[in-house]
């Protein structure tokens, strides 16, 4: 039984420091003066980082920072003028709009029935010559 769960510690242990390290690969740490620049590879966004008391601190850019707050407002704005319902009355037709609609798709359908009518009297009246 010892040795089963063993076994089962080893095999299962590399299994969970992979699962618990994040990918390694996605960060590039690059030393600047006092301070680290950090690269996301994945989105391309830097961070500064400090070594304070023994921890790696970072904090986004100042031009990211404000590009990031420009986004949040722009997005409640946006939120809020769903909100309020502005484009969700605007969404349905008024009546008069369905109306003008229904009375193009009536001239059309007579037309388009009008050709076909005209076809079939024309078919009638000169058949097409049996090529068998």
């Amino acid at each position: 039984m010892k040795v089963l769960v063993l076994t089962l510690g080893v095999t299962l242990l590399p299994l969970a420091a992979a699962a618990v390290e994040p990918d390694a690969g996605r960060f590039q740490l690059e030393k600047s003066g006092d301070h680290f620049v950090r690269l996301d590879r994945q989105t391309g966004a830097m961070s500064i980082c400090q070594n304070k008391d023994g921890a790696l601190v970072c904090r986004m850019a100042a031009d990211e920072r404000a590009a990031y707050e420009d986004e949040l407002d722009r997005l409640a704005k946006r939120v809020t003028a769903l909100e309020q319902g502005g484009v969700i009355q605007r969404a349905l037709p008024s009546d008069a709009e369905v109306d003008r609609s229904i009375s193009i798709m009536e001239r059309m359908m007579k037309s388009f029935m009008g050709m076909v009518k005209e076809f079939q009297a024309e078919e009638n009246t000169n058949p097409l010559p049996q090529k068998t």
